[in-house]
C-alpha cells in the first residue's frame, strides 16, 4: 500500500482588498465622443512609446531614468496623465516579467516529465501517480523531437529571463493572433481594427487622497457629472475651466454606490478607466479602490454553526450542510453551470452559482463554507497525461483559482467566511465513507455529494472515516463489545469514559459525568446502590 501524503491543515482564505465597479456611460454627443477617442489615440501613443522605453531598459532601469520618461511625457500630457501612464507601464512589465516565470517553470515540468518517460522501457506500464514508458518505438522517437524542442525554448527563455527581456502587445496578444484568422472569428478586417484600435487607447488615471473629488486627471462628482483633464495638445477642445472637458452624460454607480459617494465626499482616492466596446458601440467608465482587507476570523468562531462542503465540478457545485459536529443535515444541493462558450458567458455562468450558493448559506444560517485549495496549473501538460486528451481538456475549463477568488469577493459582503482545505483524497474517502451509507431512495447521493461531506468535516478539524456501527444482527452488548470500544483485554476498559461534548448515541448519559465508571453509583436491581437507599428510607 502506496504511502498517503500528509493533509495540510484548512485555513481561512483572505478577503478581497480592492472593489470595481462599472456604469454605461448614456447620453454621449457626438462631440463627445469624438473628443474622448482624440484623448484616447493621444495618450495610446504616448503609453505605447513609454512601454519601448520601458522595455528596452530591461533590469538596468532605476529612479532616474523613470523620472526622466515622466518627464518627457509631461511635456505634451501632464503631470497626473505621465504618472499614469509610467506607473501602468511598471505594471504591465511587471506582469509580463511574472509571466515569463510562469513559462519557463511549465517548460522546466515538461521537460522533467520527457526526460522521465524516455527513460522508461518502451511500452512499460506506469503507475497511479508515476507515467510509465510510450507505446511505441515512433511515438519514443516524436516525443525525442519534442524533448530536444522544449530544451531550446527553455535556454532562450532562460536567456531572456537573465537579460530583463519581455515580450508585450499592447492590445493582447490573443487579439493580434485574430488577425490571421478573421474567418474563424467571423470578423471583417474593419471590425478587427476597431477592436484593435479601442484596445490600445489608454483613458485610465490614478486617485489621489486628499484632491477633490478624489481624483483631479478623470474627476465624476457626487451628483454624476464626469470631467477630464485634455492633454495639452488637446486642450483648446476644453468645454470648462482649467483646460477640462465635461462631458452631457451622468454616471450613476448601481453597484456599491453609497460606499463610491462616500469615498468621493472624503476626498479618498478613486481610480477611473474610460473605455470603449466595438461590438456594442458603447462607453463605459470603471471606477475602482482599494480598502484594508477585513480582518479574518479564527478558524473556531467561524464553525460555530457548522458550514457547508462545496465540491467543484465540470458542470456543477456539488453542496452539503453539515451541523457543528460533522453530521451531514438536510439533502445535497447542486448548483450547476456551463462553461462552454466564451469567457464572458462562463465568468456570468459562475458568478449566478456562487450567488445561488450564498443565498442558500444565508438562508441556513450558516457563517462558513469550505472549498478545496486546488490548483490544476501543473496537471494539464500534454506531456504528463499524453493522449488523455478529454481529461485535460476537462480539468483545463475547471476556473479552480478564479472560482475561489469570486466567491470570496462575494462573500465578504454576506458576512460568510471561506475555508480552504486540503484536496488530498476527499472524493476517494467520500466515496468509500460517506456515499452508500448516505442513499436511500429519496436522495440518490452522488460520489460528488460525498467528497463535499469530507471536505466539510476536514474543516471542522474531523476524520473523513465515520463512526464504526454496532453489529447489525444484534445491536446490543450481548453478542460482545461493539468494535468501536476497546477490547475486553485493555487496561481501564471499564473505566470512565473521556467527555466528549456534543450528542451521543449508545452511551451513557452525560449528566452522569465522573460517576460513570462507578458502580455502586448506578441504580439497578439488586445493587448496593438500590439496598442504601432502601435502608435511609423512612
Amino acid at each position: 500500500m502506496a504511502d498517503l501524503r500528509s493533509i495540510a491543515a484548512p485555513f481561512v482564505a483572505s478577503g478581497p482588498s480592492g472593489v470595481a465597479v462599472r456604469d454605461r456611460l448614456k447620453g454621449l454627443t457626438g462631440e463627445d465622443e469624438r473628443v474622448l477617442r482624440l484623448v484616447g489615440v493621444h495618450l495610446g501613443s504616448l503609453a505605447g512609446g513609454d512601454l519601448r522605453r520601458r522595455c528596452a531598459d530591461g533590469l538596468s532601469h532605476d529612479s532616474t531614468r523613470w523620472a526622466e520618461r515622466k518627464r518627457g511625457l509631461t511635456a505634451v500630457s501632464s503631470s497626473r496623465w505621465a504618472g499614469s501612464i509610467t506607473k501602468a507601464t511598471h505594471d504591465q512589465w511587471a506582469l509580463a516579467r511574472r509571466g515569463l516565470a510562469a513559462h519557463i517553470q511549465g517548460l522546466r515540468a515538461g521537460i522533467d516529465m520527457l526526460r522521465h518517460r524516455l527513460a522508461q522501457p518502451v511500452g512499460a506500464k506506469g503507475t497511479k501517480r508515476t507515467p510509465g514508458g510510450y507505446r511505441s518505438k515512433k511515438e519514443w522517437h516524436a516525443k525525442s523531437r519534442r524533448l530536444a524542442c522544449l530544451v531550446d525554448r527553455h535556454a532562450a527563455a532562460g536567456a531572456d529571463w537573465d537579460s530583463g527581456r519581455v515580450r508585450v502587445v499592447r492590445g493582447g496578444g490573443r487579439l493580434l493572433n485574430t488577425r490571421q484568422h478573421l474567418e474563424r472569428a467571423q470578423l471583417t478586417q474593419d471590425q478587427w481594427r476597431q477592436r484593435w484600435t479601442a484596445a490600445r487607447w489608454f483613458l485610465s488615471a490614478d486617485g489621489e487622497s486628499g484632491k477633490r473629488f478624489s481624483n483631479e486627471t478623470i474627476r465624476v462628482t457626487p451628483d454624476g457629472q464626469l470631467s477630464i483633464k485634455l492633454p495639452t495638445p488637446l486642450a483648446h477642445l476644453a468645454n470648462a475651466p482649467h483646460g477640462r472637458y465635461q462631458l452631457a452624460c451622468r454616471v450613476a454607480f448601481a453597484h456599491r454606490g453609497p460606499e463610491w459617494a462616500d469615498r468621493v465626499a472624503a476626498d479618498r482616492a478613486v481610480a477611473y478607466r474610460i473605455s470603449y466596446d466595438p461590438q456594442r458601440d458603447r462607453w463605459y467608465v470603471t471606477a475602482s479602490w482599494q480598502h484594508p482587507p477585513a480582518p479574518t476570523i479564527p478558524l473556531a468562531a467561524a464553525l460555530v454553526s457548522g458550514c457547508i462542503g462545496v465540491d467543484m465540478n465540470a458542470d456543477h457545485l456539488a453542496a452539503w450542510r453539515l451541523d457543528a459536529h460533522g453530521n451531514p443535515v438536510g439533502a445535497p444541493h447542486r448548483f450547476g453551470y456551463d462553461l462552454s462558450g466564451n469567457a464572458e458567458h462562463r465568468d456570468a455562468q459562475v458568478r449566478h452559482a456562487l450567488t445561488r450558493l450564498l443565498h442558500w448559506a444565508t438562508t441556513c444560517g450558516v457563517t462558513a463554507i469550505a472549498v478545496e485549495d486546488l490548483d490544476f496549473t501543473a496537471d494539464t501538460t500534454r506531456e504528463k497525461h499524453g493522449r488523455r486528451s478529454r481529461f485535460r481538456k476537462l480539468i483545463s475549463g475547471m476556473p479552480t483559482a478564479r472560482l475561489r477568488a469570486r466567491l470570496t469577493s462575494m462573500a465578504d459582503q454576506t458576512g460568510i467566511t471561506i475555508i480552504a482545505v486540503d484536496p488530498a483524497y476527499t472524493s476517494k474517502w467520500g466515496a468509500q465513507h460517506w456515499q452508500q451509507p448516505l442513499h436511500t431512495p429519496a436522495c440518490k447521493t452522488t460520489r460528488h455529494d460525498a467528497a463535499a461531506v469530507v471536505i466539510g468535516r476536514r474543516a471542522q478539524g474531523h476524520k473523513a472515516r465515520r463512526r464504526t456501527p454496532p453489529p447489525r444482527h444484534d445491536r446490543s452488548d450481548r453478542v460482545g463489545h461493539r468494535s468501536a470500544q476497546a477490547g475486553p483485554s485493555a487496561a481501564g476498559c471499564e473505566g470512565p469514559r473521556r467527555r466528549v461534548p456534543g450528542p451521543r448515541t449508545r452511551c451513557p448519559s452525560p449528566d452522569c459525568g465522573l460517576k460513570a465508571g462507578d458502580q455502586c453509583a448506578q441504580h439497578r436491581s439488586g445493587h448496593a446502590a438500590e439496598h442504601a437507599q432502601l435502608m435511609h428510607s423512612p
